[in-house]
């Protein structure tokens, strides 16, 4: 009786939990079909008539932003993943002087916060050398302001150092049977590396890609103070410039557009949610 009690008791604690959660998500569609004046007097009631001329206004404004940020994650996370399992797999199976101490320095990175780093990284890329002419990069400007660079650069720089730690713990706790086999027959690190290694790690390879893909389609600071060209804006920027143009006249195309924006993450994690808990369970256990 008394495990039945505790049962009921977990089930509905986590049942509170999930309708939290899931509370504001169901509010951003309800009032993605309300006007202003429903959402004034009427906030928890359904709306009269749906406004799907909503989602089509803020699908017409937000699309390209969406682009811009699909093109900067993608560059980004494939680059992150190969270099962070490439580093991990240096750190995890192979042995040369000051290993230790050089892990040490990379992962002590993760304990300075982010926003210490801004001033001195903007100031950087303003440094770099002026490139001309006009491409899918968007080059041209101060520096390395206001093109593409700027945001997958410091991504991918930014991005190996958890990645390195996450994919070095997994590649500790493989058989060394495997890779001593694979010596034997003749094999290469760089061999071992891709017909051994990285397929066994597509689970932490899928964490960490979905882990960079979020964090980085998310981003609002550093995108808002390196890029001013409209063109080249991000995602995170746009919508909140959507807010800024319907919220007080037609609320609900802001609320549409947060909801198509979110759509890359929603199918990010129906596809990827079995490899993100495995790669998960996988990293966080040696042996």
């Amino acid at each position: 009786m008394r495990g039945k009690v505790k049962q009921l008791l977990i089930f509905t604690v986590l049942m509170v939990l999930l309708i939290l959660t899931l509370l504001p998500f169901y509010m951003t569609i309800l009032m993605s079909q309300k006007t202003s004046g429903e959402i004034v007097n009427n906030f928890w009631a359904w709306p009269e008539k749906l406004h799907l001329d909503y989602y089509l206004d803020a699908f017409k404004y937000i699309f390209p932003y969406v682009l811009n940020s699909l093109l900067v994650v993608t560059v980004s996370v494939v680059v992150i993943v190969f270099l962070s399992s490439l580093g991990g797999y240096v750190f995890g199976r192979m042995d040369f002087g000051g290993k230790k101490v050089l892990f040490t320095l990379i992962i002590s990175l993760m304990m300075i916060p982010g926003i210490l780093t801004l001033i001195p990284s903007f100031l950087w890329m303003r440094e770099f050398p002026f490139f001309g002419g006009n491409n899918w990069l968007g080059l041209g400007g101060n520096g390395l302001l206001n093109n593409r660079l700027v945001l997958i650069l410091p991504y991918i720089s930014g991005g190996q150092i958890f990645g390195i730690f996450l994919c070095r713990t997994f590649f500790e706790s493989l058989p060394e049977s495997l890779f001593e086999a694979a010596r034997l027959d003749g094999a290469s690190e760089l061999q071992t590396y891709f017909r051994i290694a990285l397929p066994l790690s597509l689970p932490i390879v899928a964490t960490l890609a979905i882990m960079s893909f979020v964090g980085i389609y998310n981003d609002y600071i550093w995108p808002l103070v390196t890029i001013s060209s409209d063109n080249l804006q991000v995602f995170s920027v746009g919508v909140v410039n959507l807010s800024g143009e319907f919220q007080q006249i037609r609320p609900g195309v802001t609320m549409a557009g947060y909801l198509l924006g979110s759509i890359p993450l929603i199918v990010l994690f129906s596809f990827g949610m079995k490899y993100y808990i495995e790669g998960l369970t996988k990293g966080a256990i040696k042996g």
